[in-house]
């Protein structure tokens, strides 16, 4: 995997049912790099601190590739990198073939793979149109965050180096689907609940489909 592009949002006010809120969702280029820390990215936006940041989901990594679909779709935007929130936007991520866990390091900076992006009414403010969180999961691209294990600088060009791989660990793309297929495939059922970066949130929704 390569970055093609690095990514930061300064705070956005939005509005969604009745209610101001801010969203770090509208994320520019950043040419000269940004800086992964354990808790996020130095100077970047965080509107919901519960469902973006923190240590497993400390950057956001979404399939450049993807791009010329999305635009098709919506020709009217002013597109560039970054307009799906993602920090870094990555030339060669494919959901299917990288396993949560997985360590890759970039530079000086290791990361390790945790969990798919869910979208949310964000997403569709972003693109003026809340059609695109039905769009978003049918297509099955959802990029990835991960945690920071050792903190560095990231620029554009660098190459992503796989490190570690769990053995028989679970994909993301398995991963993503298991959360919003109706019919949940087992075997990736008993391997997520075993991961280690799981909210309680979600490990008790797990758990329910389990039973």
């Amino acid at each position: 995997m390569r970055v093609v592009s690095t990514n930061l949002a300064q705070p956005v006010r939005i509005r969604w049912k009745g209610r101001d809120q801010q969203t770090g969702i509208y994320k520019t280029p950043q040419p000269e790099g940004i800086s992964l820390e354990q808790e996020g990215i130095r100077g970047d936006t965080i509107g919901n601190p519960e469902v973006h940041g923190g240590q497993y989901k400390a950057c956001y990594l979404f399939p450049a590739d993807t791009y010329p679909y999305w635009k098709e779709r919506y020709p009217h935007l002013a597109w560039d990198y970054g307009m799906f929130g993602e920090n870094l936007s990555m030339e060669g991520l494919k959901e299917d073939d990288l396993v949560m866990g997985a360590v890759y390091r970039l530079g000086d900076t290791r990361m390790r793979l945790t969990t798919p992006r869910e979208p949310c009414y964000k997403l569709g403010i972003r693109f003026g149109d809340q059609g695109i969180i039905e769009r978003f999961v049918a297509h099955a691209r959802p990029g990835v965050y991960a945690e920071v294990l050792n903190e560095g600088v990231v620029s554009p060009g660098m190459v992503a180096e796989q490190e570690s791989v769990p053995e028989n660990g679970l994909k993301v793309g398995d991963y993503f689907r298991l959360l919003f297929s109706p019919v949940k495939n087992p075997e990736h059922l008993l391997k997520a609940l075993d991961l280690p970066f799981l909210n309680e949130k979600t490990r008790a929704k797990l758990l329910r489909w389990h039973q």
